[in-house]
């Protein structure tokens, strides 16, 4: 019996042990996955060996951590330096990023968009705006303060922090911050927001589970929005094919994944 895990803070509320064991109970697959409530990230590979994982998902705060905790990282993840999947290969702990490309299936339904504004400079931003930049999309990220904008910068996005920020129109507007998960704040200054809110065709949320005060303003507004649980969808499959090694068909975890949902 293989041994799975997501590590966060907070990580209660977290949909993913559904969403795998879903795919391990109905397809036959000796596994198990569970919740881990990590505070302290530098601890991540010390308590992935100790409790003999064979693999994990890794959620806000700790992705740049994950990276850090990593024997090897490939592909995406290599490129942004933010890790959410961890695979044990033959005791070595393996890095991977399913997140951007859970997010590009998310937003597919909104249709060609070429200028998106990011609030927040965290791990699933990094992830996020790296991707939307390879795939030519113009992007621009927000911030409190412009200590962590240089990552952002570097790749090509216009960066501001809050007491400079320029508005201008937006395709889409993406909030990966936590705000809203634990609390009723918003990810930016309520004028901020408003603003923000009327110069956007679309909003996403990174948070699922639960409609954030940035979602809901959205709503208000009759702006066309989702949360995060598309992304979450998206990125969990991508995260169990590698967990099972492609042992699985991928419409078949697809399938499970997306049952799990209406539980």
């Amino acid at each position: 019996m293989k041994l799975f895990a997501i590590f966060g803070d907070p990580v209660s509320h977290s949909r993913s042990p559904l969403m795998h064991n879903s795919v391990f109970k109905n397809l036959n697959y000796k596994a198990c996955y569970t919740r881990v409530h990590l505070r302290d990230g530098s601890k991540l590979k010390e308590t992935f060996f100790t409790l003999g994982l064979s693999g994990a998902n890794v959620t806000v705060p700790h992705k740049e951590a994950a990276y850090t905790a990593c024997d090897e990282v490939r592909g995406f993840a290599k490129k942004v330096g933010v890790v959410n999947t961890l695979v044990n290969e033959n005791g070595r702990i393996i890095g991977y990023n399913t997140d951007a490309d859970g997010f590009m299936f998310a937003i597919k339904e909104f249709g060609d968009i070429k200028n998106i504004l990011v609030l927040g400079a965290g791990g699933t931003a990094k992830a996020l705006c790296t991707k939307f930049i390879d795939s030519g999309i113009k992007v621009t990220v927000l911030n409190r303060s412009e200590d962590k904008l240089t990552y952002f910068k570097e790749l090509g996005c216009e960066c501001f922090g809050w007491e400079d920020f320029l508005l201008k129109k937006y395709d889409l507007v993406v909030n990966t911050t936590s705000a809203g998960l634990k609390d009723e704040e918003l990810p930016a200054p309520l004028a901020l927001i408003e603003a923000i809110l009327e110069n956007t065709s679309f909003v996403a949320d990174a948070i699922y589970g639960k409609v954030t005060p940035f979602l809901k303003m959205a709503k208000e507004k009759n702006i066309t929005c989702k949360d995060g649980a598309d992304m979450l969808l998206g990125q969990g499959v991508l995260a169990n094919e590698l967990f099972v090694n492609y042992e699985l068909k991928t419409s078949d975890i697809k399938l499970q994944m997306s049952k799990s949902f209406e539980i």
